[in-house]
């Protein structure tokens, strides 16, 4: 019987091998309608998708398998290549070690430069008409009537106010202009940042340790007795023995700052307050006057220190990470690039290279919106009101 039954199967006409093909289709097309209306159920339950999402969360990072599963002459050979890899990051550390070197070599370049800049924020020296001398852009040059009349409100401005020498509050004004540094500020470090006359960065020497130190100037004043403050971070460029893989260039691994010798009364990183406390058994009320530490840039000099064996907790790993990144751009963005922070324009290129995320982020939310307006289900009013969790107290 079996025999006939293959028979009757390789002679049956071709038009009936069809119609069984089309039945096949019709069966396949109806388990995929069936599973996507599952899969859209899913998704429009959200504690099911909230419970998708942690299980996907808990498989980020782990082992798919595939590398168990390859014979063992191959994992061999991986690990030959594991090994390859280490040699390429000790390799890739030297080569940011002879970075570090080159920016040595430039920075001695550079200083002439910004040594004058210097001067002339501090009027030591006033520049020549030709260096003062601007080419605007097409966009930016004016008719010959608005240049005069721009040149008359300057001669009247000119008179009504005393000729003021240099940049006044060229540092200050960089600060205040920059998000990082002006969320440091307070009030009462402005009469103090008002005096910083320059901010120079100076790099280790040849065959030292790899670091940095930024080096604050300041006018003689009545707030400290130093004319510099130092801050200098201490780098490393070789791969973590115990995560070589991890290695993406130079790391800062500690900073130290520097003891001010505040002048009486004008340490602005304390603050005195008053307490009142009342005696349990005798109900009489004293007051207590305690110092405590109070917000100011100037802590920026007294960061954290970082053990040599142990671990920070939490708050001073985020304030290191914090001060890491802020020393980080004062010597790669705001020294070098100062007058473009003080007048605004590395602000706007800055900006810009956000803009184009925040476009993309609001085209998203744009999908978002649409997508729940398409969705049948969808019930404004229950959105109006957020989770008890997720309400501003």
């Amino acid at each position: 019987m079996a025999d006939l039954d293959n028979k009757d199967q390789t002679e049956m006409d071709p038009a009936d091998m069809e119609d069984v093909e089309e039945v096949e289709e019709e069966e396949t097309g109806e388990d995929n309608s069936k599973a996507r209306q599952l899969t859209m159920q899913m998704m429009q339950n959200p504690q099911i998708l909230a419970a998708l999402q942690e299980r996907l969360d808990g498989l980020v990072g782990s082992p798919s398998g595939y590398m168990e599963s390859l014979p063992k002459v191959v994992k061999r050979r991986v690990n030959a290549l594991k090994n390859l890899q280490v040699k390429c990051a000790h390799i890739e550390a030297k080569f940011y070690e002879e970075v570090h070197e080159l920016e040595r070599k430039y920075a001695a370049l550079y200083q002439p430069l910004f040594d004058k800049r210097s001067d002339i924020v501090r009027a030591a020296y006033e520049p020549t008409d030709e260096e003062c001398e601007w080419k605007q852009d097409e966009e930016e040059e004016l008719t010959e009537e608005m240049k005069e009349k721009a040149k008359v409100e300057e001669e009247k401005k000119d008179e009504e106010k005393e000729d003021p020498k240099g940049i006044p509050e060229f540092w200050l004004t960089v600060f205040k202009n920059v998000d990082l540094l002006s969320e440091m500020l307070q009030e009462h470090d402005e009469p103090i940042l008002k005096h910083l006359q320059d901010i120079k960065v100076k790099f280790s020497d040849a065959g030292q340790p790899m670091s940095f130190t930024l080096e604050f100037y300041f006018e003689p004043n009545d707030f400290f007795t130093q004319t510099v403050l130092t801050k200098t971070y201490k780098m490393r460029s070789e791969p973590d023995e115990s995560d070589p893989f991890s290695f993406d260039g130079p790391e800062i691994m500690g900073c130290t700052g520097c003891t001010i010798d505040w002048s009486k009364g004008k340490n602005v990183t304390l603050k005195t307050i008053k307490k009142k406390q009342k005696h349990k058994g005798r109900g009489t009320v004293r007051t207590v006057t305690k110092t405590v530490p109070n917000d100011s840039f100037f802590n920026f000099f007294s960061p954290p220190e970082v053990p040599e064996a142990g671990e920070l907790d939490e708050d001073s790993e985020a304030v290191l990470a914090a001060d890491f990144e802020i020393g980080h751009f004062i010597r790669e963005r705001i020294v070098p690039r100062a007058v473009l922070y003080f007048t605004g324009e590395a602000i706007e290129d800055d900006d810009d290279d956000y803009d184009e995320e925040g476009e993309e982020a609001d085209d998203e939310e744009g999908e978002e919106e649409a997508d729940e307006e398409n969705d049948p289900d969808y019930e404004p009013k229950k959105d109006a009101n957020p989770p008890e969790e997720c309400k501003q107290q």
